[in-house]
C-alpha cells in the first residue's frame, strides 16, 4: 500500500527485502544493528499486531516506522492506545523532510485507532534530533519519567544511558 507519494519521496509498506537494506545501511553508518530488529517487525505486521512503513527516496530506501494500534509496552501499555516504534530515516537521506512524511503517515493511522499517539525516545545525544522534532509536531512527556527497559527508572537508581533508557510522549490527534 502507498501512503504518500511525491516526485521524490514514497512512503509505503515495509518489504521483506528493506530489512537487509536498512541493516546494512545501519551498520555502515556506524550504528549496532542486526536484521532481527526488523525481521520481527515483519512478523508482527504479519500477525496483525502493526503497520510496518518504508520511505523511499528517488529510489532507495531511506527510512522506516511502525505503528503499534494497541501497544503492549511502555507507560500507555494495554490502553488500547497506538504507539510509534522504531522509527528511523539513515542518515544520508536527513533534512529532506522524510522523517517528516513518515510522521505523517504514521499519525494519521494511529488516528485511525485512537485520539492519542505515544512513543518512547532515547535520552541519550543519538536521539537530540527526534527530542527536538517530537516536541516541534507538538509531543509531550507522559509524566512518569524515565523508563528503563520496560518499567519507570525509580530515582536514583542505575541505569545505562545506551537505547533502553526513554521518555515517554503522547500526541492529541483529534
Amino acid at each position: 500500500m502507498i501512503y504518500y507519494q511525491d516526485e521524490e519521496v514514497l512512503i509505503r509498506d515495509l518489504k521483506e527485502s528493506d530489512a537487509r537494506i536498512i541493516t546494512e545501511e545501519e551498520i555502515a553508518q556506524g550504528w549496532h544493528q542486526s536484521v532481527e530488529k526488523y525481521e520481527k517487525r515483519l512478523r508482527d505486521r504479519d500477525a496483525g499486531k502493526c503497520v510496518s512503513l518504508a520511505a523511499e527516496y528517488r529510489g532507495s530506501v531511506a527510512g522506516y516506522i511502525n505503528v503499534y494500534p494497541d501497544s503492549q509496552w511502555g507507560a500507555f501499555a494495554r490502553r488500547g492506545l497506538p504507539e510509534i516504534v522504531d522509527f528511523g530515516v539513515l542518515e544520508k537521506y536527513r533534512n529532506r523532510g522524510i522523517g517528516a512524511k513518515l510522521m505523517d503517515a504514521a499519525e494519521k493511522i494511529a488516528a485511525g485507532y485512537a485520539d492519542t499517539v505515544y512513543l518512547g525516545v532515547g535520552l541519550h545525544s543519538g536521539y537530540g534530533s527526534a527530542q527536538r522534532m517530537y516536541v516541534k509536531r507538538g509531543y509531550i512527556p507522559d509524566g512518569s519519567g524515565a523508563w528503563y527497559g520496560d518499567h519507570v527508572c525509580e530515582p536514583y537508581t542505575a541505569c545505562e544511558n545506551g537505547d533502553e533508557l526513554v521518555l515517554y510522549l503522547s500526541k492529541k490527534l483529534k
